[in-house]
């Protein structure tokens, strides 16, 4: 199997699961995934976030799911328990489709890591 097929599978896997433990099924977006990995992070599951929040913990999110590939590291986590990083290396511009299939990928992997997927 290609590595492509694979990442395919374990992408269609952790939508559904997620799918189906935060959305009654409604499949779950990218973005809305990522969302969810930043609220993981944080670690503050039982609160509202305003909008500007939700951007954060994506920013969060992205920055985690990134870490394996040198773009970011854990600087420091504030008195709010908001994680914060700092860029070690400038992403290279990439099109929407290679975007969208690296963040796949760190997101499979970040589920792989976490064992929620195998």
């Amino acid at each position: 199997m290609s590595r492509d097929e694979k990442l395919k599978q374990r992408w269609d896997l952790v939508v559904k699961k997620l799918s189906n433990q935060f959305a009654q099924g409604d499949i779950l977006d990218l973005d809305a995934i990522i969302y969810l990995i930043g609220v993981q992070e944080l670690g503050q599951l039982n609160r509202t976030y305003k909008k500007e929040q939700k951007l954060d913990l994506m920013h969060i999110a992205i920055c985690k799911l990134l870490t394996p590939y040198g773009y970011y590291e854990l600087d420091f986590v504030d008195n709010d328990g908001w994680p914060h990083y700092k860029t070690l290396e400038i992403l290279p511009h990439l099109k929407a489709g290679e975007q969208s299939v690296l963040m796949k990928e760190a997101i499979v992997n970040y589920f792989l890591e976490t064992e929620y997927i195998d």
